[in-house]
């Protein structure tokens, strides 16, 4: 199918509209916490990628770029305190509407939301043992996601994931039927767009450094991995 075939690079989300209707916005970033938990495998890569990072004694610091609504955060700390794990997070994005609705909504002293994109955070000198994100390799064009993987590696000391959708019509069917019950949002609409937007594994592949990689995910979705070498600082 023509849909698939290529990236639609140009395509706009109707959620970055800066004049968007604010209350299906603001159902959007309500919705997304449901959303992730159903569709982008984030209790497996806790599992198996996180939690053996983290410890009970030690605090293990993590930066989630591009955090929305904060939801992935909160759902981080929600497992790693069941775990009785010691984890803190900093969700950052630059969208102040994004920022706005995670600051004001309840969430645990071991999380924080900050304004910001990750190059302003370089330039601060800031450090992360983990830096992460969710479905926001899609937004960018590839000269941006070579200035987010570089921000990323300045940035985190012990791993780096970016989990983002995997391009695909089966992606785009499936995910057209299972968001219907997703009303009064811009869930369905936009994520058949972000999936049209979204790289395929040789896409991703190909513009990234060597020593990162590109791992199949579960629920049409792909994960950029990088493992720093370790250091003393």
């Amino acid at each position: 199918m023509l849909l698939m075939r290529r990236r639609a690079a140009d395509a706009v989300e109707l959620m970055d509209a800066p004049d968007c209707d604010p209350l299906k916005l603001e159902r959007t970033y309500q919705q997304f916490g449901l959303v992730n938990r159903l569709f982008s495998g984030w209790r497996q890569l806790y599992v198996q990628e996180l939690r053996p990072l983290l410890s009970p004694a030690t605090v293990t610091t993590a930066l989630d770029i591009g955090s929305g609504g904060g939801d992935l955060a909160k759902l981080l700390v929600k497992w790693s305190r069941r775990d009785k794990l010691l984890l803190e997070i900093t969700g950052t994005d630059p969208d102040a509407r994004a920022y706005d609705f995670a600051a004001r909504r309840p969430h645990h002293p071991s999380i924080r939301f900050v304004q910001a994109d990750s190059s302003e955070l370089v330039r601060g000198g800031l450090r992360f043992d983990v830096v992460i994100s969710n479905h926001v390799i899609h937004h960018l064009q590839p000269a941006a996601v070579t200035r987010l993987l570089a921000d990323s590696q300045s940035l985190a000391r012990q791993l780096c994931l970016h989990n983002d959708l995997r391009r695909s019509l089966a992606a785009y069917g499936l995910f057209s039927l299972a968001a219907l019950p997703f009303r009064g949002s811009f869930i369905r609409p936009d994520g058949l767009v972000s999936i049209r937007r979204s790289y395929t594994p040789s896409e991703l592949a190909a513009m990234t450094p060597p020593d990162w990689y590109v791992q199949r995910h579960a629920l049409f979705h792909q994960v950029l991995v990088h493992r720093p070498v370790q250091s003393d600082d």
